[in-house]
């Protein structure tokens, strides 16, 4: 716990130091060392995410296939996963329709006095955004190699097999599975103690990440988009407030254990902009917690999938307030039809930091929005996955926490 502690407040002191750090710079420096600088700084932040990207693809292998082997009961595999799905669907829909509610009543997008035309182009999102199409999307569910979704760390795809494999697994006799299971929990414990490892550079990425930040934007953007981020913050608070709501009245007084076991990858989640960053970190903090490890190995995988909260709700927001800056009628019927597409499409996109840009962008050109209007809110997006990356972290430490007291 004293560990925990320490690289809580390491992480705290890096992101104090690299604002400040970042903000010198911005200061005293021009535009181009600015951006120089920031593009050196944030190798940091890149060497972090990139330590953890390694071992998520083999953590959430062998933890899923274990955690669905151990239980050696189909039935029960199915009861939990049906738990997971539905409340992982609920969740969706409740963040979607809050991102859409305060965009309708808020209108942070009308009367906008910014010349589009003067804004950086957003060809590097736009380009490829086919790929996000519906029919894209369910063929890229299967994967056509375990190696190559494995290679590319495709959460989607290793979480079919891995529930395929663990299934096939459970139904063969105890003396077959024995060596493989055993095998794979042995790999299992030993990605977790490299995360031991991996966790101590996490104020370095932190560092980085924020100095680049501030370097290249400064604290004057928080005023030229100071609506838009507290319309957003405004969201994000409402939907904590739903979450935590919905934690105490399954988990009583053991939430408040909880958020103090999730401090540190809360704020991990926060600085780096990306919740895969905390996937193994909080797989350990939920066992500390005192969650079944059946069920964190099982739960939680799937939940990086399906259960993007914070994600969700910035996508209905960002899509609909680019609609209100080109003034493009949405009624409220093309509007739902709009939530249920981005249901689908955002699947996967929780280890990527930024990849909700590239949804809206897809999700905007199904429906004739101009996609090049995620220019406007490209500069500040560093800000908002912030806030969405930390409330994906919380979503699904609190369905975890919720499915394996429901199991008890």
């Amino acid at each position: 716990m004293k560990s925990n502690n320490k690289l809580f407040f390491a992480i705290l002191a890096a992101m104090v130091l690299g604002a400040a750090l970042g903000y010198y710079i911005h200061e005293s420096y021009d535009a181009e060392t600015a951006s120089s600088f920031a593009k050196k700084i944030k190798l940091l932040g890149t060497l972090f995410i990139r330590l953890v990207q390694m071992i998520i693809a083999p953590l959430v292998f062998s933890t899923l296939v274990v955690g669905i082997a151990k239980m050696g009961d189909v039935k029960m595999v199915g009861r939990v996963g049906g738990k997971a799905i539905a409340w992982f669907l609920t969740a969706s829909l409740i963040s979607l329709l809050l991102g859409m509610a305060l965009v309708n009543w808020l209108k942070p997008g009308v009367n906008t006095a910014i010349d589009m035309s003067k804004l950086d182009s957003a060809s590097d999102l736009v380009e490829g955004t086919h790929a996000f199409s519906l029919e894209n999307f369910v063929t890229h569910i299967v994967p056509k190699s375990l190696f190559e979704a494995l290679a590319g760390n495709e959460i989607l795809q290793i979480v079919l097999f891995s529930v395929m494999f663990g299934i096939a697994l459970s139904t063969l006799s105890e003396e077959k599975t024995k060596p493989v299971i055993k095998g794979l929990d042995t790999v299992a414990h030993v990605v977790l103690k490299m995360v031991s490892y991996i966790m101590w550079t996490a104020p370095l990425g932190v560092f980085g990440a924020i100095a680049g930040a501030v370097a290249l934007y400064g604290f004057g953007i928080w005023k030229l988009y100071a609506g838009y981020l507290a319309d957003f913050a405004l969201g994000l608070l409402l939907l904590w407030a739903l979450l935590l709501i919905v934690g105490y009245f399954i988990l009583g007084d053991r939430l408040f254990t909880l958020l103090k076991r999730l401090a540190s990858p809360l704020l991990v989640a926060f600085s780096t902009t990306s919740s895969e960053a905390v996937f193994p970190k909080l797989t350990e903090e939920l066992e500390r917690f005192g969650c079944d490890p059946k069920i964190v190995s099982f739960t939680l995988p799937l939940g990086y999938s399906f259960n993007l909260d914070g994600s969700m709700m910035y996508m209905t927001f960002a899509s609909l307030f680019i609609a209100q800056v080109y003034h493009i009628d949405m009624p409220i019927e093309k509007q739902l039809v709009m939530l249920l597409v981005l249901m689908l499409t955002s699947k996967g996109v929780a280890g990527v930091p930024r990849a909700s840009l590239i949804v809206v962008v897809a999700t905007c050109a199904m429906f004739d929005i101009p996609a090049e209007g995620i220019a406007l809110i490209l500069p500040i997006d560093h800000f908002c996955d912030m806030g969405r990356s930390m409330t994906n972290v919380l979503g699904n430490a609190l369905a975890t926490s919720a499915i394996d007291k429901w199991e008890k």
